[in-house]
């Protein structure tokens, strides 16, 4: 976890994200967010727990990483369904309601973005 959180503030402070706009940091505190989260990961039908889903995400992401030049590609070319089924993900987490991932991805995105705003 401790490694996790430097990986974001190193991606935070890096000249390539700052000329990128922002995109690699915001993507990467995405990714981070659920593997922080302590919410299962639906995927395909298959329960995962919320590291599997983080490798899961920076596969994809490592892999597609053409299709999401900006944080909400990324929610929704890579981090919101399936690409070989089609299906919807999907995030239990505890005291909440199940939720699309992209939803769930979206609503960390705004939080940021206004951490991000008020710290400036």
């Amino acid at each position: 976890m401790r490694l996790r959180c430097l990986l974001t503030m190193l991606a935070l402070l890096s000249p390539a994200a700052v000329l990128a706009g922002n995109t690699e940091s915001e993507i990467e505190y995405l990714i981070a967010s659920i593997g922080d989260s302590n919410c299962t990961f639906v995927r395909n039908g298959s329960r995962h727990d919320a590291e599997d889903a983080e490798d899961h995400l920076r596969m994809k992401y490592r892999r597609g990483k053409r299709y999401a030049t900006s944080a909400e590609l990324f929610i929704e070319r890579l981090a919101s369904k399936s690409s070989m089924s089609g299906k919807l993900y999907t995030m239990e987490c505890p005291d909440s309601e199940t939720v699309p991932s992209g939803e769930w991805l979206t609503a960390r995105l705004h939080e940021y973005r206004a951490q991000v705003s008020n710290s400036q």
